[in-house]
């Protein structure tokens, strides 16, 4: 759980630079990128509702 953790993290720091070099530079690439990071964080966040769940349980 705690790598699962560290992978969602680190995903958001990605995000938060893409987006921000997005916003603030108008780098069109970094939109992208930050999509791309959005959909990684998604999946992440469903993994880390179903181990949670099954943390729960035990």
């Amino acid at each position: 759980m705690k790598e699962l953790i560290a992978k969602i993290n680190a995903e958001i720091e990605t995000f938060k630079t893409e987006s921000e070099s997005l916003a603030e530079k108008g780098v069109k690439a970094a939109g992208a990128r930050a999509r791309k990071s959005s959909l990684e964080i998604e999946k992440l966040l469903k993994e880390f509702r179903k181990v949670s769940i099954e943390e729960s349980k035990k």
